[in-house]
């Protein structure tokens, strides 16, 4: 009796096996499937971009990334529908999302061909001072001021015209970096450089006038952590939110003050002084008294006549004089005469 059980069951998988209808329904089950899995994995591709992106940033090789998606691949296999069509059809998606997977980390690995530090992070802000456009830069070029109103600026040293040394406390961090400023125009845009233990930076603050106490500063920073708190304070934004907070504490303080605590007038260009803070002034106070001279207008100055012009004008008038007095003597003789011829 079970002999012809297990026969009649085999025959019945031969026949289902080769039954048209059967093939058909395992050919779209199959298609099904491979759609559903196409979906997944355009979706799990972009998180894969991310995700790639977020571990580098950390430290963390491709091998963690690909040992994740390996134990993905096993619950794929594990959680599949019975079959042996639909477990291949699960293993190559497994196999195609390791190669992505491979392909992503291995991109974000590539350093720059220009050999830069990695992907850096810029951060852009500006913010508009109610201070005239000088007393604006004037204030910003007192590098030492800083730790008066910058948020958890502990130390500025000024080595000289170009360098600086920074101690900034960073939660309960210090940090330490070297300045060196590259560019500074009087009035326009102080370029700098910075190099540190945990990271490098390059900066540029420019300055635009809006009115006559109103001026635009605006910042602009390419910044490359290099330790895992800095990187994941990078992916938080928190270095560009410290830069915000700085500017509004930068605006606050020459606001209340209403002018800058020092200046420093000179000119760097490529690194090096071309111009002293003296020199700039001195050429500043000339330019300012050339100004003044050209807009005091000019008294007409009338012109002296000469001695000869004077002689000449007398002997015109007096010749001109005794003509008169010939012409007014003459009828006096007539007269005289006149009273002769009565007598």
């Amino acid at each position: 009796m079970a002999e012809g059980g297990t026969g009649t069951l085999n025959k019945v998988r031969e026949q289902t096996l080769h039954n048209p209808a059967t093939n058909r329904l395992k050919e779209e089950l199959e298609d099904y499937v491979e759609a559903r899995l196409d979906l997944m994995l355009e979706g799990v591709g972009r998180r894969l971009g991310e995700g790639a992106r977020k571990l580098t940033e950390t430290h963390l090789g491709p091998g963690a990334l690909t040992t994740a998606v390996t134990k993905g691949g096993k619950m794929l296999l594990q959680h599949a529908p019975a079959g042996e069509v639909l477990t291949s059809t699960v293993s190559h998606a497994k196999d195609a999302l390791m190669d992505k997977t491979k392909d992503l980390t291995q991109k974000r690995h590539e350093k720059p061909s220009d050999g830069g530090a990695g992907k850096g992070l810029t951060i852009i802000e500006d913010i508009d001072v109610g201070v005239p456009l000088r007393e604006a830069y004037n204030q910003w070029t007192q590098f030492t001021e800083f730790e008066r109103f910058a948020k958890g600026v502990v130390n500025v040293e000024q080595e000289d015209e170009i360098t600086t040394h920074w101690e900034v406390k960073i939660a309960k961090a210090s940090r330490r970096w070297r300045g060196i400023v590259t560019e500074q125009v009087p009035d326009e845009r102080i370029a700098w450089t910075s190099e540190g233990a945990k990271g490098t930076t390059k900066g540029v603050v420019t300055f635009h006038p809006l009115a006559e106490n109103l001026t635009k500063v605006l910042l602009v920073l390419e910044y490359y952590p290099k330790g895992v708190v800095e990187k994941v304070g990078g992916l938080l934004r928190a270095q560009g939110r410290r830069a915000r907070l700085d500017l509004k504490l930068f605006r606050t303080f020459v606001m209340m003050r209403g002018e800058a605590t020092g200046a420093w007038r000179g000119e760097i260009r490529e690194g090096e002084v071309v111009r002293g803070h003296e020199e700039a002034e001195r050429a500043e106070d000339q330019h300012e008294d050339e100004g003044e001279e050209e807009e005091e207008p000019e008294e007409p100055e009338e012109p002296e006549a000469s001695a000869e012009e004077d002689e000449e004008e007398d002997e015109e008038d007096e010749e001109k004089g005794g003509e008169t007095d010939d012409r007014y003597d003459e009828p006096e003789e007539e007269a005289a005469e006149s009273r002769q011829r009565r007598r």
